[in-house]
C-alpha cells in the first residue's frame, strides 16, 4: 500500500512522525530538566535554613540543657512554617530528635546520614525518612572550639518538589504542542508544495515515467531540444544533435549528471553551440512556432517550438510555472528534393500538354487545307511550323548535353512560351554535358535553374511588353556560369538580402507559402562552394558561379553581392 503513496504523502508521515518523536524527546528532556531544577533549588533552600538555624546561639544553648525538646521544638515549628519547610529536626550526635513535626517522633532516633556532618560539614540528600521521600540538608551545630553539640536537618518531602514541577507541566505541554503543530503544518505545507510539483506521483512512477522519457528521447526520429528561461539548452536528444550539427554530449539523451566523476556538468547556452542564426534566434526568443522551415547548411528543417508549462496549483491562484521551451526539429530535406523533382515532372507535363494542344491545332490546320485541296500551302505550313518548333529543341540539344538539364530548361521554355514570355538560351564554352558537370549534384543544379526560371518567367510575365527571360549558361576555367535575367521590374537593391531569406516573397501567399526558393537558390549555391552576385540593370539579373571538379580551387565560399541601378 505504501509503495502507491505519493511523495508528499510520505514525506508528510515521515516528518509527522519525526515531529512526534522530536516533540517527545525534547518534552521528556524539559521535564527531567525541570524536576533536577526543582530538586537543586530545593536543596540550596532548605541548606540555607538549615545553617541559618545551626548558626543561631539560641540552639547553641539550647542543646546544652537538659530538656532541649521544651525549648526546641517550638522554635522548630515556627521557623518550618515561616519557612514553608516540611520538615526541621534539631537532634543530638547521637541521632536522638529533640525536634520534629510529630510530637510521637521525638527521643527517637534520625533515620539518615550524619557522618558528614559530625566531620563539620554542611550536605544535602534525598533519602527516605518518616515523612517519606524528602530533600534534606544537614548542617552541624559547633561551639567556640569546633566541637559539634548538634546537628540541624531542614527539608521538603519530594512529593511537594513533585507539586512545584508540575505547575510547570502545562507550559511544557504547550510548548510541545505548539512544536508538534508547527512541523505539522510545515510538514503539510511542503507536501502540499511536492504534490504540485510532482503531480501527486509516487518516486517508483516517477522511475518509470524517467526511463520511458529516456527511451522516448532515443527512439523518436523527431529532434527535440529543451531550453530554460536563461538560454541554457538543458537537453537535446540524438536526432537533434544530427539534425543541427552539434557534438553529441553529457546533455545528449536526457544524462546532465556527470556518472563518473558524480558531478553536474553545466547546460552550454545557445551562444556556446554552432547553431543557424534562424535557429538561434527563435530559440533565443522563446516565441510561439508552428511547422516554421529553417534552412541550416546542407539541411532544410521544420520547427515546431512552444513553453514547458508546469502544473499550477489546485484552486487556479497562482500561474502554472514556465520553465523554459521546447522544440521539435523534423527533416524536410528529401521531401523538398522530392518537391523539386515532383516540379521538374510538372513543368515537362505542362510543356508537353501545351504541345500537344498546339500540335492538335497546327494538325486540324492541315488537315482542313487538305480538305480543300490546298495541298502546297498545308506542305508549306508544315515545313514552317516543324522549323519552327525544332529551332529551340536543337538550340537546347546542341547545347546543353545533360539530359535532365535539357528537359528542365525545354520545359520553361514551353511554359514561358504559354504565359506569352519569350525565353532564350545561349551557351559558351564547351558543351554543357556530363563532363562540365563533373563533381556537381544534377539535384542541386535543377534546383537552382528551376527556381531562377520561375522567379523570372513570373516577373517577366507580370511586366508590360516586351516580355523576355535570358538564360546563359557557360564553362570556363573549370567552372560553370549560369545567368539568368529577365525584364521584369526588378530587385530594390535594400531587399537583396531579405530575398534569400526564408518567407520573403514579393508575390502573394500560395497555398504552401511563399518564400522559399530563393532560399533554396543560397543554399544549394553554399552546398556547391560557388558565389552568386545580383544586380538590376533593367529587371532583375542573377549570376551564379559553380566551381566544377576541375577547377583549381575546389572550394570557395558563398559571396552575395549587390549593385545596384544602372
Amino acid at each position: 500500500m505504501i509503495h502507491r503513496w505519493s511523495i508528499a504523502r510520505r514525506l508528510f508521515v515521515a516528518h509527522l512522525l519525526f515531529m512526534v518523536a522530536l516533540t517527545a524527546i525534547v518534552g521528556t528532556a524539559s521535564f527531567v530538566d525541570a524536576r533536577d531544577s526543582a530538586y537543586e533549588e530545593a536543596g540550596r533552600r532548605m541548606a540555607g535554613i538549615a545553617v541559618a538555624m545551626a548558626d543561631t546561639p539560641f540552639v547553641r544553648e539550647a542543646a546544652g540543657t537538659a530538656d532541649p525538646s521544651a525549648l526546641l521544638q517550638p522554635y522548630a515549628l515556627k521557623v518550618m512554617q515561616d519557612a514553608d519547610a516540611d520538615f526541621i529536626t534539631i537532634m543530638a550526635p547521637d541521632r536522638t530528635r529533640w525536634t520534629h513535626p510529630r510530637e510521637e517522633e521525638l527521643g527517637k532516633p534520625y533515620i539518615g546520614s550524619i557522618d558528614t556532618a559530625l566531620d563539620g560539614r554542611i550536605f544535602t540528600e534525598i533519602t527516605a525518612g518518616t515523612l517519606g521521600p524528602s530533600v534534606r540538608t544537614i548542617a552541624p551545630v559547633r561551639d567556640a572550639d569546633g566541637t559539634v553539640l548538634a546537628l540541624v536537618s531542614a527539608g521538603v518531602t519530594v512529593r511537594t518538589v513533585d507539586v512545584a514541577v508540575s505547575g510547570r507541566l502545562p507550559a511544557l505541554v504547550a510548548l510541545g504542542l505548539a512544536l508538534l503543530a508547527g512541523g505539522s503544518m510545515a510538514s503539510w505545507l511542503l507536501g502540499r508544495y511536492l504534490r504540485q510539483v510532482t503531480r501527486g506521483w509516487g518516486p517508483e512512477q516517477l522511475a518509470q515515467l524517467f526511463a520511458y522519457y529516456e527511451s522516448v528521447l532515443h527512439s523518436v526520429r523527431e529532434g527535440v531540444i529543451l531550453i530554460d528561461p536563461k538560454g541554457r539548452v538543458v537537453m537535446y536528444n540524438d536526432q537533434a544533435a544530427v539534425l543541427m550539427g552539434l557534438p553529441p554530449g553529457p546533455s545528449d539523451g536526457g544524462s546532465p549528471p556527470d556518472q563518473r566523476g558524480g558531478r553536474s556538468l553545466a547546460a552550454p547556452s545557445l551562444a556556446e553551440l554552432p547553431l543557424a542564426p534562424s535557429l538561434k534566434e527563435l530559440f533565443e526568443s522563446g516565441r510561439t512556432a508552428l511547422d516554421e522551415i529553417h534552412l541550416t547548411g546542407p539541411r532544410i528543417l521544420v520547427v515546431n517550438q512552444g513553453p514547458a508549462v508546469g502544473p499550477g496549483d489546485d484552486w487556479g491562484r497562482q500561474r502554472a510555472a514556465v520553465f523554459g521551451t521546447v522544440a521539435t526539429i523534423r527533416d524536410r530535406t528529401e521531401i523538398e528534393s522530392l518537391g523539386s523533382e515532383l516540379e521538374t515532372m510538372r513543368t515537362l507535363s505542362d510543356a508537353l500538354r501545351a504541345q500537344t494542344h498546339e500540335h492538335a491545332n497546327r494538325l486540324h490546320t492541315i488537315v482542313s487545307l487538305m480538305e480543300l485541296g490546298r495541298g502546297a500551302e498545308a506542305l508549306d505550313f508544315a515545313t514552317r511550323d516543324l522549323e519552327l518548333s525544332q529551332r529551340l529543341t536543337d538550340d537546347v540539344v546542341s547545347s546543353i548535353e545533360e539530359p535532365v538539364l535539357g528537359a528542365l530548361i525545354m520545359g520553361k521554355a514551353a511554359e514561358a512560351h504559354e504565359r506569352g514570355v519569350e525565353l532564350t538560351l545561349t551557351t559558351a564554352g564547351n558543351r554543357t554535358g556530363p563532363t562540365a558537370v563533373t563533381g556537381l549534384a544534377v539535384q542541386d543544379l535543377v534546383a537552382i535553374l528551376g527556381n531562377l526560371l520561375d522567379n523570372a518567367i513570373d516577373a517577366a510575365a507580370e511586366a508590360p511588353a516586351p516580355r523576355l527571360v535570358d538564360l546563359t549558361v557557360e564553362t570556363v576555367a573549370g567552372a560553370l556560369e549560369i545567368t539568368v535575367e529577365d525584364s521584369g521590374p526588378g530587385i530594390d537593391p535594400e531587399a537583396v538580402e531579405d530575398i534569400f531569406r526564408h518567407g520573403f516573397s514579393t508575390k502573394a501567399a500560395g497555398p504552401y507559402g511563399r518564400g522559399l526558393g530563393l532560399a533554396l537558390v543560397r543554399q544549394a549555391v553554399h552546398r556547391l562552394g560557388g558565389s552568386m552576385t545580383i544586380s538590376s540593370p533593367a529587371g532583375a539579373l542573377f549570376h551564379i558561379t559553380l566551381p566544377t571538379a576541375q577547377a583549381a580551387s575546389p572550394a570557395t565560399s558563398l559571396t552575395t553581392t549587390t549593385k545596384g541601378q544602372q
